[in-house]
C-alpha cells in the first residue's frame, strides 16, 4: 500500500488553487471542468481540492477548514531546502504565520504556516 493522495475540503477549490500556486509555487496537473475537484504536482503524493458541497455527499457533517475556528487534527507537510525563504514567500502571500522556522532537536529545520481555508502546512526541512 502507498499514499497515492491528500483531499482538502475547501469552499473554493479555484481560489485553494490559487493560493498553494502562490504561496507555495506548486502547479496545478489536473483540474475537474466543474471546478469542484482539482490536483496539484507534489512528487509522488498528490495534493487535491475538493468542493464542501460535493464533499458533504460522501463524508456528511466534516468540520470545515476556516481561518476563524482551531485547525483540523491534521497537516500536510512539504519539504524544502530553505524553510525560512518558503516561509517568508507563504506570508507574503496570506498564509497565517503559526510557528517561525524552528529547529528541532533531531536536526530537521520547521515552519508552520495556515492556509487560505485555516488548514494547517508545515514547511520542513528533509530528514536526514
Amino acid at each position: 500500500m502507498r499514499l497515492g493522495y491528500v483531499i482538502l475540503y475547501t469552499p473554493n477549490v479555484r481560489a485553494s488553487l490559487d493560493f498553494y500556486a502562490r504561496a507555495f509555487g506548486l502547479k496545478a496537473r489536473f483540474v475537474h471542468e466543474s471546478g469542484t475537484y482539482a490536483e496539484m504536482e507534489t512528487g509522488e503524493t498528490i495534493l487535491a481540492f475538493l468542493d464542501e458541497e460535493p464533499a458533504q455527499i460522501s463524508t456528511p457533517n466534516f468540520a470545515p477548514n476556516r481561518r476563524d475556528l482551531r485547525p483540523a487534527g491534521a497537516e500536510i507537510g512539504l519539504v524544502v531546502a530553505d524553510v525560512a525563504a518558503a516561509f517568508a514567500i507563504a506570508v507574503g502571500a496570506g498564509a497565517a504565520p503559526i510557528l517561525k522556522p524552528t529547529l528541532k532537536p533531531w536536526g530537521q529545520t520547521v515552519a508552520y504556516v495556515r492556509d487560505g481555508d485555516g488548514f494547517l502546512v508545515e514547511l520542513c526541512t528533509p530528514m536526514s
